[in-house]
Formats: structure tokens, sequence, C-alpha cells
């Protein structure tokens, strides 16, 4: 028997066998510690302990494991809704917009079932920032990991949570995830300063009122459409219809909420009238607290704040605002949210914003800090490379390492790993990782005047340098020192960012600009770590049976594969 639970305002379908229904607090390595008489599980007061294990703990080595299954049933299916009042079609899961909120502890294990209930539409559902140890298989990447799940088709997806904090998935087939296949992540776990309560997820995502395969001529030719507006947490205004998103604080309280940004092509400079956030974690990774009144949220990014109601009972603005530095929108100034003090009544606010420099920067490195602090050693791999823009009978290509990444749906890097008689091509752009735990730096380079969020799958990764407006010198110019850690780093504008990893997770691994447009138009490339150690973690007859549906389907409708394939 199934019951419906509500996720974040959302209906997900989950298991009463194998889905905890509270934080777990039974006996196991995940039980309290009161060697202080300070800590309690998952205490919103005291939220660096969980049992035993704590914010100090070096995740990359070691995690807890709870036992807990959490099971969920996602839908993929063809739907027409109003996220701001304006009707489309839409692709979603579960028919909402973001789809459900997957709800987790540190150390659970999830599993996801995945129909695809679409329309003419292949589908894979990315877990982003989730370093898939020993399961690259699971990683969710058409092309690379598996091939398409076919219309009608299943697949089932395993991971367990061993790091903590916020993220999101998405679609990773062509243009999908901006169509409305999205959904948030919570995995609970210690934090790195005290709050009252978890108001969970705050989504940011750009909206069009076409949709992104209708859009991808004019984004290839002319440039990127101006977004029609923007969502938080699927809701906003356009002309007389749509509504915003509300929240309510009490007095005296604070708050933590987890940033996501979703969108296709906009940063968003988040910020909330009168009030400082306090920044806990980035990514997935717990940092040193720092004070901001605004802060920049790339694509892809994620950023954990707490916001003490310390103002004027009354109601104040939330505000996502795009920076026109590096993309556009019709409601520039107007893609907010309602924060009511005290069960007050919700009317539009009259408060003013903050002053803000309009920018596309990741805040500075300095103020960075990661909470576990970790070095980085000298690279045994180094490779910098450029990215490029070319134009191609008339469309937009991108360029990374010299290559227009291009693969194949119908033949993921994965199962060719797998086939030792397999060619790669120039196209698929892979760098090859064979050392064991040795480092890999990269350095991306790029003369053009715009930032790239540049997104790995499979790690974290440090950042060494991230400097605009110059050009790399050599390793003397890197920080190794407790750099910052996370999965999605800006490229600044003619500069250059780089990177740093150590090969200690074998798999196939994407590398790619967030922008959906750029992947689309194939600014990627991928890495094979660790070759001879990848089919251990992973199951060429769950690849097969995909492929040999999504290949019979693709074959009998003619579909022709038009974009990189990722």
């Amino acid at each position: 028997m199934r019951f419906f639970t509500l996720l974040s305002g959302l209906t997900a379908i989950a298991s009463p066998v194998l889905v905890a229904a509270a934080p777990y607090t039974g006996s196991s390595s995940l039980s309290s510690r009161q060697d202080d008489g300070s800590c309690t599980f998952d205490s919103a007061t005291a939220p660096s302990c969980w049992g035993d294990y704590s914010l100090s703990t070096d995740w990359y080595q070691e995690s807890p494991d709870t036992g807990v299954i959490r099971e969920y049933w996602f839908d993929v299916v063809n739907k027409t809704l109003a996220p701001d009042g304006v009707e489309r079609i839409t692709l979603s899961i579960n028919g909402s917009i973001p789809g459900p909120t997957i709800t987790a502890d540190w150390g659970d294990t999830i599993v996801i079932h995945v129909t695809n209930s679409m329309q003419n539409n292949g589908t894979s559902i990315h877990w982003h920032g989730i370093r898939q140890v020993n399961s690259t298989a699971q990683d969710g990447v058409a092309s690379i990991t598996q091939c398409p799940v076919a219309p009608g088709d299943s697949i089932t997806y395993t991971w367990k949570a061993t790091q903590y904090g916020t993220t999101w998935y998405h679609s990773h087939f062509s243009l999908q995830a901006w169509n409305g296949v999205f959904g948030g992540i919570v995995i609970r776990g210690p934090a790195s300063a005290p709050y009252d309560e978890d108001k969970g997820i705050v989504m940011l995502s750009d909206w069009f009122h076409q949709t992104t395969d209708q859009l991808y001529a004019q984004a290839s030719s002319g440039g990127p459409p101006i977004a029609n507006n923007g969502l938080i947490n699927g809701l906003n205004v356009y002309g007389s219809g749509g509504s915003r998103f509300e929240t309510q604080f009490a007095s005296g309280d604070s708050y933590r909420l987890r940033l996501v940004n979703t969108a296709i092509d906009t940063m968003f400079k988040f910020s909330i009238d009168n009030h400082t956030l306090t920044v806990i974690s980035a990514d997935l990774v717990p940092i040193v607290p720092f004070d901001t009144t605004a802060l920049n949220v790339g694509i892809g990014q994620r950023y954990d704040v707490i916001v003490k109601a310390d103002q004027e009972p009354g109601n104040y603005w939330l505000r996502a605002i795009p920076q026109l530095t590096c993309s556009s929108n019709e409601m520039t100034l107007n893609i907010t949210g309602i924060v009511t003090y005290d069960d007050l009544p919700v009317q539009d606010p009259v408060t003013a914003p903050w002053a803000y420099v309009d920018d596309c920067a990741d805040p500075a490195l300095g103020t960075l800090v990661p909470f576990v602090s970790l070095d980085a050693e000298a690279a045994t791999t180094e490779q910098v490379m450029d990215v490029g823009l070319a134009i191609v009978n008339g469309f937009f290509k991108w360029t990374l390492n010299s290559n227009t990444f291009l693969s194949d749906w119908g033949e993921p890097t994965l199962a060719k790993v797998l086939t030792p008689s397999s060619v790669f091509t120039d196209e698929e752009n892979i760098i090859t990782l064979n050392q064991t735990n040795t480092w890999t730096y990269l350095v991306i380079e790029s003369a053009l005047g715009l930032e790239h969020p540049f997104h790995l799958h499979g790690h974290d990764f440090f950042i060494l340098g991230q400097k605009p407006m110059v050009t790399f010198g050599d390793d003397s110019e890197l920080n190794l020192s407790n750099p910052m850690r996370r999965d999605v780093a800006m490229i600044p504008a003619s500069g250059y960012l780089a990177i740093a990893f150590q090969n200690d997770n074998p798999g196939v691994w994407l590398a790619h600009c967030h922008i959906g447009w750029h992947t689309s138009q194939g600014f990627a490339l991928q890495l094979v770590e660790r070759e001879a150690d990848i089919p251990v973690a992973s199951n060429m007859e769950t690849i097969e049976d995909t492929c040999t549906a999504w290949n019979t389907y693709q074959d009998a409708v003619d579909l022709v594969q038009e974009d990189s394939g990722v």
C-alpha cells in the first residue's frame, strides 16, 4: 500500500515500509550525542551535532549509514500549467513545477522510480551535486551514463546521501529541464550556525511563455531570448495573473532558507529588504558563516542562509533580481515574494531594496571558507583549455578544449567504456584519468566578455584561482590552502577558473557550462576516470535494457538528435 505525503507543498508518493516519516532517532550511529549535554539529534539550536558524526567530519572519507531507504515515484508528464498566470504546455514531474522535494537524512539511501509518460520525448534525471561515489551509472545523464528513457518506459535510480545540505535534480535530456522537469533535494545534517526553523527550499527560476524547444533556433542563431518572467518556488505574477510566493516569520526567530538557482540563463541576486543574510553553506559544502545583504546565486548553485526576524512587524519584499550583466528578463525588478511577520495580513510591502551592484561574479573566494579545512595537492595531470565560440551553418556552437561536444543518445559513453572494442570520437571530448587518487587541475580560460557557470559531475572541485580580465600564468598563482570546494563556479568574463580534484571516484563524468543553451550548443567535456575500476560500479544489463527501448523508439519515430546530446 502507498500513501501520499506533502513535501514542500507538492505531492509525492512514498512507501511507508521504507521511508521514515521523521528524522531517524534510533540507537544506531546516528543516535544523539550527549557528551556535553548540549546536543540533540538534528537540533536547530545546536546544529553542529549528528550523533557520532558532526560538522567536523570529513565526509569525503566517511559518512553515516542509517540503513533507512527513502523511496519516491516520479511520473514525467506533459501538462498545461500557468505558473505565473499564463498558460503553456509544460513538462513536469507528477504534474507540478517544481516537482516533489526529496527529503532525507545524511546517510540514507534514496531510491527513485522514474516513468516517462510524456509524448515524443525521452528523459533522464540527474541528481545535481550528488557525488555518486562508486555509482556512476546512477548519475542520470543521457548519452553519458545511460540512454534516454523512452516514452512508456521506466528506470530506477539508487544512490546514497554521503553528503548533506541543499541541492536539486533536473532532467539531463536536451532542454527538458527548463520546461519544468526539476525539483529540490534536502539532505538533513549539521549546520555551521544555529537557527530556529528550517523554511526549506527557495527555488529561483527564469521562465518563458514558449517552450525551450520552440526557442532553441532563436537562441542558436540570434542570441539567447529574453525571459518573460522569473519564478520563486514556481510562482510569480505576470500582468493581472499569477500569485507571489509567501512565507511567514515570527518576530525574534531565525530561519534557514535553502536557495537554489534552476535557471537556464539567469544569475539571480537574492535579498530580503531590511534583513541580513548569514551564509552557512555553498552548494553541499558547509562554510564558516559570513553576513551579506545580497547574494549572487549562479545557475546550478545553492546557498543556505539564515535570516533573523529582527525588524518591525510588517511585510517585506523577498527579491530575486536577474543580473543584467549576463542575462535579461521582462520582469527584472518584479520577481518577488512576500515575507510577513506574526500572522499579520499579507499585502504588498512598501520596503525598498538594498543598494547593489549588477554583476555576475561569485562571492570573493576569501569570503567562502569551508568549515572542514582541506588542502589541495600538486597536480599529476594539468590541462589548460580555452572557451571558444564558432558559427556553423548559421548557428552558434561553443568549443571547450578546442572541441564542440557531441555525444549519441543511443550509445552512451558508459556503455562504450564497458565494451572493450569501442572507439571514441574527438567530438566526445574525453579526458582520460587512469591514475588512482592523484590530483588533476583543469584551467578554463575565456577571452569572451561573458561569465559561465561551470559544473563538474562526480566531484566537488577545489577552486584554486578565479580571476576576471587576466590570462592564466602558471601554478604559482594558485591557492592550495583550504580553497573553496563546490560543484559549480563561475568562469569570469575574459578571465580564468582553475579547479582541482582528486581521482578518487571511478566513473564517466560530464563537465559543462550550466547555461542550458550553451550545453546544448556543445560547451562540455567528459572525464573517463579510472577506467579499470568502472565496471565494479556499473550494471551493463540495465544500461542495455534502457538503450534497447530507446533505440527502438528512436528508430520508429525517426527522431533526429539536433543538439549536443546532453
